[in-house]
């Protein structure tokens, strides 16, 4: 099991909360499996995923470099809990990160069930979406209906944090939904914004169906292809079925502050 790094404050690591349906610590080589929870693989979807050491990465000495272009995914028939969707698709994603530059300055896809292209919106975590004026903030994007907003022609929806997540630095970057409110979560706190995070959005999310969205890490399939690439080190990576409490949010995701 993966062993915290004492750099972090973690009292304990996602395999020993409650709800949880996978974790992922990204030590090993080649295609990733979940160490905690269901044993879902993730796919390299453009050539082999490099593992990196790095003194500062959470879960051990090592880390997941997606480079520019890269992505992973598990099919969407291969990973039935990540399905989150109904009144009850309740949920969180968590991410340690160690945000890279990306070739051109685009919205940067971390992961989720999340497909613009079919109109499978569910629920994805993103980072420098320019909905409502966002600029390098976490994005808890959320859809009822898996396409646009009424009214607009992108999804408008979803928690907006208030603060740009650094470039070259680990960070905990999360989203939460609890079928009332999403949730944008940075280094254990609500990284609170009046009006947007919290934000408002009762009555759960999309049911894409077979034909719906395959989980996918690092990019996201809009416009007939996959885009919104993240560059830069994955150093965890955990979803649970619930929306976890900020004390929860707290001891999983606040860094040893010197």
């Amino acid at each position: 099991m993966a062993q915290p790094n004492p750099a972090w404050r973690l009292p304990i690591t996602p395999a020993q909360m409650p709800g949880l349906i996978a974790f992922w610590d990204f030590q090993e080589e080649g295609p990733r499996r979940s160490r905690s929870g269901e044993p879902y693989l993730l796919e390299e979807m453009a050539g082999p995923v490099r593992r990196v050491q790095d003194p500062g990465a959470p879960f051990g000495p090592h880390a997941a470099h997606l480079a520019d272009g890269q992505w992973l995914r598990i099919p969407r028939a291969s990973c039935p809990r990540l399905d989150r969707h109904g009144p009850a698709g309740h949920l969180t994603v968590l991410a340690w990160i160690k945000r890279g530059r990306t070739a051109e300055r685009h919205c940067e896809f971390i992961a989720g069930q999340w497909n613009e292209s079919n109109l499978g919106r569910q629920y994805g975590l993103f980072l420098n979406i320019s909905t409502w004026g966002g600029n390098d903030q976490i994005c808890g994007h959320v859809s009822h209906s898996g396409g646009p907003t009424a009214g607009f022609r992108y999804c408008m929806d979803g928690a907006l944090g208030a603060t740009p997540v650094a470039w070259d630095a680990w960070k905990v970057v999360g989203m939460s939904y609890d079928g009332v409110q999403a949730m944008a979560w940075l280094d254990g706190k609500l990284d609170r914004q009046d009006g947007l995070n919290p934000y408002p959005y009762a009555g759960g999310l999309h049911d894409g169906g077979k034909g719906g969205s395959d989980f996918t890490v690092g990019a996201v399939d809009r416009s007939g292809e996959m885009g919104n690439f993240f560059t830069g080190l994955l150093g965890g990576l955990a979803v649970f079925e619930r929306a976890l409490s900020p004390a929860e949010m707290w001891a999983l995701g606040a860094p040893m502050f010197s």
